[in-house]
């Protein structure tokens, strides 16, 4: 198997996904050079994630639920969610709450596709196992990122600064969990682990289709949209 068909078959997944959630904004489409900004931060921040991840395991071991909650999930979600607090909250770009969704997807799923090719480059996998990864840890990464979007874009539009907080905590704390939870299930089940899995990514499937949802329909743009729809 050649080497551009295993590069390919480890991006490609990432790449619809992202097309897909950039597709669903409904009302006022982002400037694709600014989304392809963020995938290339995820990208960005892989080696450096690597680094403080391999350094914390050396340091405090690698217990399964200091290693999935912790080092895993801790450092990537919250990585993340720095870049999205500081470069994209008070960005002019981000002027609806489903923004939030459009860029932490994008950040989140460069971060998935280089640690999708450095994978199979290093485990020398078939190009089915390759798009088979994309349906668990990159379409996981992208519904984690689903879930801190969501509620960046929630603390964004509120009315109020404790709501705002609290949003901005739920942003890091429940795809920090999530990712944890899905993490600590491959570090402690060895056999039957597809049984929690499965579930497990149909539940995130499920809740990030309705953060989609609600987040379009509090969009300060489907009003203009109906209108101008009305006027044609």
């Amino acid at each position: 198997m050649s080497l551009f068909s295993v590069l390919m078959a480890a991006i490609a997944p990432g790449i619809a996904l992202l097309v897909y959630v950039y597709l669903k904004d409904k009302y006022d489409t982002e400037p694709l050079h600014l989304v392809i900004k963020f995938f290339l931060l995820g990208i960005a921040i892989v080696f450096p994630i690597m680094i403080i991840q391999r350094a914390m395991v050396l340091g405090l071991g690698e217990s399964p639920y200091v290693f999935s909650f912790l080092i895993s999930a801790g450092v990537e979600e919250g990585a993340k969610w720095f870049i999205i607090y500081h470069i994209l909250y008070n960005h002019t770009e981000f002027d609806e709450p489903y923004d939030g969704i459009v860029y932490a997807v994008a950040l989140s799923l460069g971060f998935a596709t280089l640690e999708n090719v450095l994978y199979a480059l290093y485990n020398s996998m078939s190009v089915m196992s390759l798009l088979a990864r994309g349906l668990l840890p990159v379409s996981g990464h992208a519904l984690f990122g689903v879930i801190m979007g969501y509620y960046v874009g929630k603390a964004k539009f509120t009315t109020t600064s404790r709501k705002r907080r609290w949003f901005l905590v739920c942003a890091l704390i429940l795809p920090l969990f999530w990712h944890g939870v899905y993490d600590f299930i491959l570090q402690t089940v060895t056999q039957n682990w597809l049984w929690y899995i499965v579930p497990l990514m149909l539940f995130l499937w499920y809740g990030g289709m309705i953060k989609i949802a609600r987040a379009n329909n509090r969009s300060p743009f489907r009003f203009v949209k109906r209108e101008e729809e009305m006027n044609t």
